[in-house]
């Protein structure tokens, strides 16, 4: 190995750091983050990090302490000569505004890579963009990782009879579509109409559901709003039994409730964000990243192709 590897990690996801560190057979290293009494963020590295290759693990989700504390983190570690800083976002927060599609609206996403970039990291890892194109927003280089690894072989487990794709939205039909294809599945579609932000309308299928198991994907479950209903569609059409996935389980607001109540048997999510107990309920399933990470790291770390691992 060139120089040595430093696995660090904020508040935000410690559970998923903790396997990263287990896979990669290093200790998660010493950082100490505490809180001033007025609410301020203080950040400092335990152990001598010159030269390093630092990897931080933080995603991004609410309170905004976590975006708080990873830009400390990495402007700690530039501060204390790292010889490279990678920013481990599992869940990158602020990703849906990624573009001006209305006037005097903020593009977030934008801003987020700026500040990140900008605080002084080197190098992105992430997992499942809302939208691809957020690379573009950063001038260092972004390392972007697909669940689709753990999903499928998750999927295949499953040995789901007569099953069918439903992408959700418009948005999510080239995630479905890939899923379809891996595995030997049909497709379907729902088209929506979103009158306001967190409501959702289903306007009709676009597909064959009636008397098929279907599985509804989408990259993220906030209020789960959108599963809720299309999930109710895609029975009303027939559909026998219906499972929900999503990569990043926010679980906002009413989520929990609407999804108790929908017809969605099981939920299945990864862990690239921490899911706290009171939002867990006895559909739930969590399916782990932290080996994707860990090798993504591993291979960043050894200066190898990250790109092959999905081939």
């Amino acid at each position: 190995m060139p120089y040595d590897l430093k696995l660090f990690t904020g508040n935000s996801n410690l559970t998923l750091a903790r396997e990263m560190a287990e896979y990669l057979e290093t200790p998660l290293a010493d950082v100490e983050i505490k809180t001033f009494a007025d609410g301020e963020t203080f950040v400092k590295y335990a152990e001598n990090i010159r030269g390093a290759d630092v990897f931080i693990v933080q995603s991004t989700n609410s309170p905004a302490r976590n975006l708080l504390e990873l830009f400390l983190l990495i402007d700690a570690a530039r501060k204390a000569s790292a010889k490279r800083v990678t920013a481990v976002i599992p869940y990158y927060g602020y990703s849906r505004q990624d573009r001006k599609d209305q006037p005097r609206v903020s593009i977030s996403s934008k801003l987020m890579a700026d500040l990140i970039t900008k605080s002084g990291a080197n190098r992105v890892i992430t997992m499942d963009l809302h939208a691809a194109q957020i690379q573009g927003f950063f001038d260092i280089p972004v390392d972007h990782l697909y669940s689709s690894i753990a999903f499928t072989a998750h999927f295949k487990r499953m040995h789901i009879p007569n099953l069918v794709i439903v992408a959700p939205d418009v948005g999510s039909i080239r995630m479905a579509r890939a899923y379809s294809k891996r595995l030997g599945a049909g497709l379907a579609m729902i088209d929506k109409r979103r009158p306001e932000p967190n409501a959702v309308e289903v306007m009709n299928i676009i597909g064959e559901v009636e008397g098929k198991n279907v599985l509804l994907l989408d990259d993220m479950v906030d209020t789960a709003g959108t599963l809720c209903e299309a999930a109710r569609a895609v029975k009303e059409q027939g559909a026998v039994c219906v499972f929900a996935a999503a990569t990043h389980c926010l679980l906002s607001g009413p989520a929990v409730d609407r999804l108790q109540a929908s017809p969605i048997e099981r939920l299945i999510v990864t862990n690239t964000i921490e899911i706290p107990p009171e939002k867990r309920f006895p559909g739930l399933e969590i399916v782990s990243v932290g080996h994707i990470f860990a090798e993504a790291l591993r291979r960043t770390h050894n200066e190898e192709s990250i790109s092959s691992l999905f081939d």
